[in-house]
């Protein structure tokens, strides 16, 4: 089956060359096209295009119209009726050019004919530069050369080696764009003086040149072969002496070394004579990454350097750290006693270090004390630590690597801004590009001469992240200026201090900076609104560090009133570290305002944040309740003024008030007549003798008071539910038929009870004036029964106000008429005064016994 696949293919490339060679002899089939002097001629020549019709090729319909039309690539150059055309054509450029020729035997159709190609070029140019090489002593011969203009036709390249005892060799080079032969041949060292000739021609239908002959000798074309294998050992580990090896092919006599640090762009060149693979350095660097390159070559003056070697990379051995750390501090207060002490120290230099620093060794001691008061070690670039605020200080700090450490640096603790003469003054910051600060000051007066340098520190003021590092330079006593790039970053704000620095004492001055601004995205944001002393204070939260955009140099507090169209009233706040609050005292009482804030920079101003509503509540305005509490206050006066409306107030008043708030009514038997006249069985009072004269002389007759119900008032419910029962007594005391028989049917009239009441109180008197021989007939008036309350034994007192009480002897009418009303009783307390009586002694009744008194005035 494969033999039958390989003759079908042989079959069909059979049949496509046939079909070409057919179509090629169909091309010109009608007429021939030739071309004088030749097809390929020389830039700026002329040549004669001509084209004829074969017999009987015309046009068969209409012999007489036979056209013949000649094209260059698709343009009418010529045309002619008839079977013969010939033009001249002239300025052909360089390289091809196609003609055609067609018949037209009408206006809409034309027959090809044939065509031909014209390709213009030039002579070639003597080939340049011929040279030759051969890669290692085993290689072969290469040869290179210039070929000069393009000739735009094809050309051949020959090459050409003659060497001793008539040795040639030669190749040919068919590639259009050919500069380079490798002519294969070796050349061996046995006769290293021997001359070489060699020689490229150039040929193309033009014509032909050939180059100037080279000649050389085995080692003029000879390139060795770069290093290999190349290595280093530094002895006893130390960079005093390191051995750098390689090896090389054996003819080598010279070679070159290079190297460099990886961090450096030039190299360092040396040359070794007859090296035989090996090269002491003495000028590496400790703990450093270096690459080393290595090339050879076989004579001392004559012949061709190799490539470099491929690059080695190593790293130096470490050596004993040198220099000292650059150290700063910064003090901060906790309490009366103690403070803290914060070291920082710059990472040291590669050519200090001399090594991975390991470690970093802290010592802190004060002055007065032998002994070091502490010691650390970390591997940190800070360190802080607690001390007492009092005695002096001092701190050393060193570094150390697998080698060895750096000398100690000593620093006296002192307060950086204790020395008030050393600060420098008129310190500013201003923008020097997007990264770069430059910072500038004046010496600080008087106290210039005594300053050896100043320190410019910098810190981020609203850190974004972690708690960024302290930054810090030092500069000469006569340098006022410094640019700072260290940890700069754009529309962000740093705190910078220049310090002054003269033996332990130091002065400072400080400022605010930023590389770039502009205005902050958003304005506070007012998180409360309260009142304070008549104040408004008003407190907010700090803008977040990314939207400040640079240093903050200001805030504005708006405000107005509440759906105003006014301008909104505003107060500006300087900037400080930390502001949170503000009190306003222009605010109007009673008034809702409409508050918000924005922010400040060099840049411009942020939108506005957010907005709250206040209303500050006001004191009370005394001019408005004066002149109505003043006409008030004029006719509550007028009114009392008056005897009758007193009267109904005091009654009113009287009747709403507790019996418990009564003013306590004196015993009579604690009285002073009492004491005079004692009774019972001590000695017989007057009283009796007066009622002895009243009824029988032979026995003496006492004074019988009735048992009486009080009147109840009108407003008050008509039976008292606590009333007892008839029989019964309150509190578990009998109460006989006779004090029953009086009872609430039997009541007087109101206007008895008043002129009973006034009887009452004259007999008291009278009672009390009268001595032991008194008669029953000097009483102005007889005994009448008086209506009384039940007297509880816990009270029972006659009333404090007894003299208000009218006397018998005014006239009823005129106290009827008015003391009417006073029968209204509006006391919402429950009166004692509806328990009854109860005596522990017989029917008859002394004055030791009894206690008068008034729980319900109604007068």
């Amino acid at each position: 089956m494969a033999h039958t696949v390989g003759g079908c293919s042989l079959a069909l490339i059979f049949i496509i060359v046939l079909l070409l060679v057919k179509a090629n002899i169909d091309a010109c089939k009608r007429g021939d096209v030739t071309v004088e002097p030749s097809h390929v001629i020389s830039l700026g020549s002329a040549v004669n295009i001509s084209c004829s019709l074969k017999p009987e090729q015309g046009c068969s319909q209409y012999p007489s119209f036979n056209m013949l039309i000649l094209y260059k690539f698709n343009r009418r150059i010529n045309f002619l009726h008839g079977h013969f055309l010939s033009s001249q054509v002239t300025g052909l450029p360089l390289g091809t050019t196609v003609f055609l020729c067609k018949l037209a035997c009408s206006k809409n159709k034309e027959l090809r004919i044939c065509g031909a190609e014209i390709s213009v070029g030039v002579v070639p140019e003597q080939p340049q530069n011929l040279s030759c090489i051969q890669k290692g002593a085993h290689g072969t011969v290469t040869c290179i050369w210039d070929r000069g203009r393009d000739t735009h036709l094809y050309t051949a390249y020959t090459l050409q080696l003659n060497g001793p005892k008539n040795l040639t060799w030669w190749k040919q080079c068919n590639d259009h764009y050919c500069d380079h032969l490798d002519l294969g041949v070796n050349l061996t060292p046995e006769l290293p003086e021997s001359s070489y000739t060699a020689q490229v021609t150039a040929i193309n239908s033009l014509g032909s040149a050939s180059s100037l002959p080279s000649t050389f000798t085995f080692l003029d074309i000879v390139r060795p072969l770069p290093p290999w294998d190349i290595r280093i050992k530094c002895v006893n580990a130390s960079v005093n002496k390191c051995i750098l090896q390689w090896r090389d092919e054996g003819l080598v006599l010279l070679n070159r070394l290079r190297y460099r640090p990886n961090s450096s762009k030039s190299w360092k060149m040396v040359h070794a004579t007859n090296a035989k693979g090996r090269y002491d350095l003495l000028d590496l660097k400790p703990f450093t990454e270096y690459e080393f390159q290595i090339s050879s070559k076989l004579h001392l003056h004559k012949g061709i350097w190799s490539d470099w070697s491929e690059s080695l990379r190593t790293q130096t051995p470490e050596e004993e750290p040198t220099g000292t750390l650059d150290v700063w501090y910064m003090k901060k207060h906790i309490d009366y006693s103690r403070q803290q002490i914060s070291l920082f120290w710059k990472n040291m230099s590669m050519s200090e270090a001399r090594g991975k620093i390991l470690h970093y060794r802290v010592t802190l001691q004060e002055v007065a004390m032998v002994k070091v008061t502490l010691q650390n070690i970390t591997e940190h670039t800070s360190w802080t630590w607690v001390i007492p605020r009092t005695g002096n200080w001092v701190v050393t700090v060193s570094a150390a690597n697998s080698k060895g450490s750096t000398l100690p640096t000593y620093l006296n603790i002192t307060d950086l801004c204790g020395a008030g003469l050393l600060a420098p003054r008129q310190v500013s910051a201003n923008s020097k590009g997007v990264d770069d600060i430059m910072v500038t000051w004046e010496h600080p007066g008087k106290a210039a001469p005594a300053v050896q340098e100043y320190v410019v520190e910098w810190r981020e003021l609203h850190p974004r992240g972690d708690m960024p590092p302290l930054n810090w330079l030092r500069s000469t006593p006569y340098n006022m200026s410094a640019l700072i790039s260290e940890n700069i970053k754009p529309y962000s704000c740093y705190e910078i201090n220049v310090y002054a620095l003269s033996g332990d004492q130091r002065g400072c001055s400080s400022t605010w900076g930023n590389s770039k601004h502009k205005a902050p995205r958003r304005g506070p944001y007012i998180n409360a609104i309260s009142e304070e002393k008549g104040s408004v204070l008003i407190s907010w939260n700090e803008i977040p560090a990314q939207e400040q955009m640079g240093c903050i140099l200001h805030y504005r507090i708006y405000w107005k009133e509440q759906d105003s169209n006014s301008q909104p009233q505003l107060c500006e706040i300087p900037y400080r570290v930390s502001p949170n609050s503000h009190s306003i005292d222009n605010l109007q009482p009673r008034v809702t305002y409409v508050l918000w804030m924005t922010a400040l920079t060099a840049a411009g101003e942020s939108p506005p944040g957010n907005k709250r509503e206040f209303c500050l509540p006001g004191k009370a305005n005394w001019s408005v309740f004066l002149a109505p509490s003043i006409c008030v206050a004029v006719v509550i006066v007028g009114i009392f003024s008056m005897r009758f409306f007193r009267q109904k107030v005091f009654v009113l008043l009287s009747a709403l008030r507790p019996q418990w708030c009564s003013k306590e009514i004196p015993d009579p038997a604690n009285s002073t007549w009492a004491k005079k006249y004692p009774i019972m069985e001590k000695t017989q009072l007057p009283s009796d003798r007066l009622l002895t004269d009243w009824s029988n002389p032979e026995e003496p007759e006492l004074l019988v008071i009735n048992e009486v119900l009080q009147v109840t008032p009108v407003f008050r419910h008509p039976h008292h539910p606590n009333w007892p029962d008839k029989g019964r007594g309150v509190q578990g005391h009998y109460t006989s038929e006779e004090d029953a028989a009086y009872s609430a049917p039997s009541l007087p009239p109101p206007k008895a009870l008043i002129a009973e009441t006034g009887q009452l109180v004259d007999l008291y008197k009278m009672l009390g004036s009268r001595g032991p021989d008194s008669k029953p007939e000097h009483l102005t008036s007889p005994l009448t029964v008086l209506s009384v309350d039940y007297l509880p034994t816990h009270e029972g007192y006659l009333p404090s106000n007894i003299e208000y009480l009218p006397s018998h002897e005014d006239p009823i009418t005129d106290s009827l008429e008015e003391l009417e009303p006073q029968h209204i009783c509006l006391s919402v307390f429950p009166s004692s005064s509806l328990h009854p009586l109860t005596f522990s002694c017989d029917k008859k009744l002394t004055l030791d016994r009894l206690k008068m008194g008034c729980s319900s005035l109604m007068l």
